[in-house]
């Protein structure tokens, strides 16, 4: 666990030169003594959730499956790079969305500053993201950055697409979803832009025969990807029902505040007896800010007490086990520190705390 931290500490001092200079940067046609304040404060509200840190957890899936498939490191940092500001701008818009209070120790963006600053930072982000992913035609060849370009545009739909089934099924306070309901917004949201994307984004940049690549690389990957996003998103809810974080996080189950719809919620929508059923299904209806720590608490106890908890640990061990095994057949990864580092983080992602 350790080992594997300091590996990502490692690649995020490498990523985050890469990203810092593009986080005050000439705008193009503005005149820097048009209105400096204006400017200014511009790439304060660009440069806030960047600056906040991470793990940097993508971009380092990234670069050790670019190294383990025979890569260079220096290949795949402009890429690394571009995908930790996705991480960062998809980050403010879900929190505005979700009505978030806290990012990574501190007040969200929108409740820092305001609802509009913040996603016009998240947008423009977006759009830091795409200069950065711009760089890679002056570094690759011009048709291996258009693929990696294009592997971006289906990486973040199939998030998009994740993203809209979660806020459909909140908005229309759905009670009945079975598991596959949960686990379809998992594989976008999680599997793939978490783990399955990043993957192929560095197997895209190492590997130039594509008949291998195609053939047998990417499926795998994704298989891999599909089974570990799960065990991931398993294990996150599971620490937001049970976890500060480190101190880091001020709320216990703020799933439940946000009334996300998680594999524990289900499980215990589908086992509470109809007395519990009825008063969960009253706390569901509230919005946050009328839910009570109280009422949490209480719906933390049930999950307890009806075996949520332990079924949704139970599906994290059975999915991360799928994984040790989908990762072996991975035999396209060269044995070295890259592929140790990558089995360590298999196990960092189902054991981690925080």
């Amino acid at each position: 666990m350790t080992q594997f931290l300091e590996t990502l500490a490692q690649y995020r001092q490498l990523v985050w030169q890469t990203i810092q200079p593009t986080l005050n940067t000439p705008i193009p046609g503005i005149s820097e003594l048009e209105n400096q304040a204006i400017l200014d404060f511009h790439w304060q509200l660009i440069s806030d959730y960047p600056l906040r840190g991470g793990k940097y957890f993508r971009p380092s899936w990234l670069l050790l499956t670019l190294q383990a498939l025979g890569g260079t490191l220096e290949s795949g940092l402009t890429t690394a790079a571009a995908m930790e500001i996705s991480e960062n701008w998809l980050l403010i818009h879900d929190d505005f969305e979700d009505g978030s209070e806290q990012r990574r120790g501190k007040p969200a963006l929108h409740r820092l500053y305001s609802p509009e600053l913040a996603i016009n930072a998240g947008d423009s982000l977006h759009l830091v993201m795409w200069h950065i992913l711009r760089q890679n035609f002056d570094q690759l060849p011009g048709a291996l950055a258009l693929r990696v370009q294009d592997e971006f545009y289906r990486m973040l739909m199939r998030t998009a697409l994740g993203q809209t089934a979660e806020i459909q099924f909140y908005q229309a306070n759905r009670t009945d979803l079975r598991e596959e309901d949960i686990f379809y917004i998992m594989d976008g949201k999680t599997g793939y832009y978490t783990l399955a994307g990043p993957m192929r984004l560095g197997a895209i940049l190492a590997v130039p025969d594509t008949a291998h690549l195609q053939g047998e690389i990417l499926p795998k990957l994704d298989a891999l990807g599909k089974v570990l996003g799960r065990a991931f998103q398993i294990t996150d809810d599971l620490l937001d029902l049970t976890s500060d974080f480190s101190g880091l996080k001020a709320q216990i189950g703020n799933d439940i505040y946000e009334g996300k719809r998680t594999i524990m919620l289900m499980h215990l929508l589908q086992h509470a007896s109809p007395t519990h059923r009825a008063e969960l299904l009253a706390i569901l209806q509230k919005p946050r800010p009328q839910k009570t720590p109280a009422e949490v608490a209480q719906v933390l106890a049930w999950m307890d007490a009806y075996g949520s908890l332990a079924h949704g640990q139970a599906l994290a061990q059975q999915f991360a086990a799928q994984a040790r095994q989908q990762f072996h057949a991975c035999t396209f990864f060269m044995p070295g520190t890259a592929t140790d580092a990558l089995a360590a983080g298999i196990e960092f992602i189902v054991n981690r705390t925080h």
